[in-house]
């Protein structure tokens, strides 16, 4: 098994950002990745105009590359945000604007997996208001992702880098989930299990994917300490992958880890030729 067994996606949103938005897609080609993912790209226009969306779309499809995974609204991401789905008042709108949009760009390209970040909480707002308003959000976009034959991707994030976030621990994550399916039926709500957010928390990796994985919809990594490519922390990432191959996981891994110094395109060294 190892690295070569994998099926890695590149985050156009974490790497590949020293280039504009639409020569990303064509990059991570270049890199050699047939499939890419995408926090939301605009992070002040939930609804962008069309011309926008036609845009990215098109160098998706020139580049020749997969959308395998997909971001809702989610605030400013990279920065002070986590989320928009349980901040009362107009991020929660724009939230429930973006839901159709985003759908509708995932189908068109084929991407069946859409990832809901909760959001932090806010001084002054009851938790149970922020978890009242979360619940209502997540089964509204559940439904949307059923429209679009698609997952729902529920995300825990990590407490030292996220501390205002409430779902920082699998078990959150996994409790969220659970009452989102609960709520709508549809079984489609799974678990989007970041080894680099877990290691941060201190969370048992192998006892989390061991627990967890029939319920994972998507995996994402990340060396820690750094947040840099395999390699450049202690992460024992390439036998927790076998675990989670070994365990049933088929799924896509998308790499979400912050390039370095170099270019983007040079922070692929520990992989595998073919990939």
């Amino acid at each position: 098994m190892g690295y070569s067994d994998q099926r890695f996606n590149v985050n156009l949103s974490i790497l590949f950002t020293e280039l504009p938005l639409l020569e990303r897609p064509a990059a991570a080609a270049k890199a050699g990745f047939g499939a890419v993912e995408l926090w939301w790209p605009w992070v002040d226009a939930p609804t962008p105009e069309q011309s926008e969306l036609d845009a990215l779309k098109q160098a998706i499809e020139d580049a020749g590359v997969q959308l395998v995974g997909l971001n809702f609204y989610a605030g400013r991401l990279p920065g002070p945000d986590r989320g928009a789905l349980s901040i009362p008042g107009e991020e929660s709108e724009k939230f429930r604007a973006n839901l159709a949009v985003a759908a509708d760009f995932a189908k068109s390209l084929g991407c069946t997996a859409l990832n809901a970040l909760y959001g932090n909480r806010v001084e002054g707002v009851d938790p149970a208001v922020q978890d009242e308003l979360a619940l209502e959000n997540l089964v509204l976009a559940a439904r949307e992702a059923d429209r679009v034959g698609a997952i729902l991707l529920i995300e825990a994030l990590n407490k030292p880098e996220s501390p205002l976030c409430p779902i920082v621990s699998a078990p959150k994550a996994i409790e969220i989930v659970d009452k989102v399916n609960a709520a709508t039926g549809l079984g489609n709500a799974k678990f989007l299990m970041d080894l680099y957010h877990l290691s941060m928390n201190g969370e048992d990796l192998p006892s989390v994917i061991e627990q967890y994985v029939s319920k994972t919809g998507h995996v994402q990594i990340a060396d820690n300490p750094g947040r840099g490519a395999p390699g450049t922390g202690s992460l024992p990432l390439e036998s927790l992958l076998d675990q989670l191959r070994a365990a049933g996981y088929d799924g896509w891994v998308g790499l979400e880890y912050k390039p370095g110094d170099a270019p983007s395109a040079e922070a692929f060294g520990w992989l595998p030729a073919q990939h």
